[in-house]
């Protein structure tokens, strides 16, 4: 099992940036991509960013977020991030990261790191 940890969440004024970190315990086989996901208040939980882990080949952007997030990764260090740039009010949300062997099949799943935007 792969033990996942976000950071890097916090309050933001509306432009604002965050760099989000995923931090992943290991690397297996079976994990071969990582994304992000956010869950907005009231809301269900929507895919934001993914990739595959092991060329940085990115594979999904929601399209509220694309052009404004980057999602990027280091096996060096086992961690993937997610760079938000020109926050808006409506990006205020639990992202979490999750892990698996593809695109839609998500196995390992952080605690989530919060993300508030305010005007």
């Amino acid at each position: 099992q792969v033990r996942l940890v976000e950071s890097g969440g916090g309050s933001v004024q509306v432009g604002g940036s965050l760099r989000l970190s995923c931090v992943a315990s290991t690397y297996t086989d079976s994990i071969n991509v990582i994304s992000w996901f956010r869950q907005p208040p009231g809301k269900e939980r929507e895919a934001v960013a993914g990739l595959y882990r092991e060329t940085g080949t990115i594979y999904y952007y929601a399209d509220s977020v694309r052009g404004r997030f980057m999602v990027s990764r280091d096996n060096a260090v086992r961690t993937t991030y997610l760079q938000m740039n020109s926050l808006k009010l409506e990006d205020t949300a639990m992202y979490y990261c999750a892990a698996g062997p593809y695109p839609g099949k998500m196995t390992s799943w952080g605690q989530g790191t919060q993300v508030t935007v305010s005007s």
